[in-house]
């Protein structure tokens, strides 16, 4: 079989290569993937050549070094399975985590979750990406009740706005300079859109809440962004940094905004999280996604309607310089075929 992957050779620059078959051992899964997510603000950074692409420390400083290998959240069906797997069988139709945008890969059986029958490879294909809001809200421990703001609706504020109507926040404030995406929250579980260049933004966000957010998902990514959520804060209130804010360049008035109301700042990072067990407020990736898997089945949450255009894998040079050139990209994936 042919094997196909996507990576960046260099600077704004995407192909679509061959690449060797995995091969299968013990514990792992061979799937070929149907549908494969675009996660815009990670991409975006391996596209550009951006060096903070991890926050270890050892990335600081660090050269940008091509080629690049985008993409982790995918769906696709079982074609063949190792010793020791249990879990699936061939011809199972699968979501896949933590894998590339290829369209043969064998992860570990641990990664890889059975679809109920009436949920389609573009939703599941999601599941991955949110994770991440998902585990913003969890150690951010939302109450039932409690106001919430989020802070850019890109693909993960977006997911962040359905989970927060899930957990029971109330009310939820989406903020988007977008019109269109201000309107997209309205429809989907936000109370309330507000422009965040609004001059009366923070004095209304606050209004809206009873004197500030108890809960603040910011995923703008940029200083500003921080700032600006600061000022909607109730006193105590939790703010979860989902953004990877990776431009050092800017000051916030910690002894205002964060240090005189006691705001606490949460690093929200998708590997900031258990590898093994789960405990209250900080779950595995696989308990996420297993969690997310129930929330969809059961139509407590639904991401199939955000997804924006899928194209063929083979498109992907166009689709990675749209993603470079647009400021506002939507929710994209590629189809690899059926």
């Amino acid at each position: 079989m042919d094997n196909k992957v996507i990576v960046f050779t260099a600077p704004n620059t995407a192909e679509l290569a061959s690449c060797e078959m995995p091969r299968l051992q013990p514990g792992r899964v061979l799937v070929r993937t149907v549908i494969s997510s675009i996660s815009s603000g990670t991409e975006r950074a391996l596209l550009t050549g951006d060096a903070n692409i991890s926050p270890s420390r050892d990335s600081v400083g660090a050269a940008a070094e091509f080629p690049r290998w985008p993409g982790y959240s995918s769906a696709g069906v079982v074609v063949e399975v190792g010793e020791g797997v249990t879990s699936v069988v061939p011809g199972d139709r699968v979501a896949v985590i933590d894998q590339r945008h290829q369209h043969y890969v064998c992860p570990p059986e641990k990664n890889v979750f059975k679809l109920p029958e009436h949920i389609s490879f573009s939703e599941a294909a999601l599941w991955h990406i949110a994770t991440f809001p998902l585990a913003a809200i969890r150690k951010c421990k939302l109450e039932i009740g409690e106001s919430a703001i989020v802070m850019g609706l890109g693909v993960l504020g977006m997911m962040a706005v359905k989970l927060l109507r899930a957990a029971g926040a109330t009310p939820i404030i989406a903020v988007d300079p977008v019109a269109d995406k201000r309107q997209w929250a309205l429809e989907n579980g936000a109370d309330y859109a507000l422009d965040p260049f609004d001059p009366s933004f923070a004095e209304t966000a606050k209004a809206l809440t009873g004197g500030g957010a108890a809960v603040g998902i910011e995923v703008t990514g940029i200083g500003k962004g921080l700032d600006g959520i600061l000022d909607c804060m109730a006193k105590f209130g939790r703010v979860a940094l989902l953004g990877c804010t990776r431009n050092s360049d800017f000051t916030i008035d910690y002894y205002r905004k964060v240090h005189g109301p006691g705001i606490t700042l949460v690093g929200a990072h998708t590997n900031a999280r258990p590898k093994i067990e789960s405990y209250p407020g900080m779950w595995t990736r696989q308990d996420d996604t297993k969690a997310l898997r129930q929330l969809c089945a059961t139509g407590r949450v639904e991401f199939a309607s955000m997804v924006a255009e899928i194209h063929p894998a083979e498109e992907a040079p166009e689709t990675y310089r749209r993603l470079g050139a647009e400021r506002f990209f939507p929710v994209v994936q590629h189809h690899w075929g059926e």
